[in-house]
């Protein structure tokens, strides 16, 4: 198998909590909080949270771009919070 590049989410280096791997997986994908990111989307670009979450989802998460794609997580206790 040849090997796949980490990929990063661009404007969100502040926000890698890890790295993550699992079976089947050629290399291991850098693991982003999800909650962080939206954080600096209303920070650096004004936009407000439901701007930011759905900026998230449609332009962040739900982006592929193979193998290296990063992850994007929600940790328990800020799902609790929602």
């Amino acid at each position: 198998m040849p090997e796949v590049k980490i990929l990063k989410a661009d404007g969100f280096d502040d926000c890698v909590i890890g790295i993550g791997s699992r079976i089947d997986m050629n290399n291991p994908i850098l693991i982003y909080d999800y909650d962080k990111c939206a954080k600096v989307l209303m920070k650096r670009d004004g936009m407000t949270a439901d701007e930011a979450y759905e900026y998230m989802e449609f332009n962040v998460v739900g982006g592929w771009h193979g193998q290296g794609t990063p992850m994007f997580i929600r940790t328990v206790d800020k799902m609790a919070e929602a």
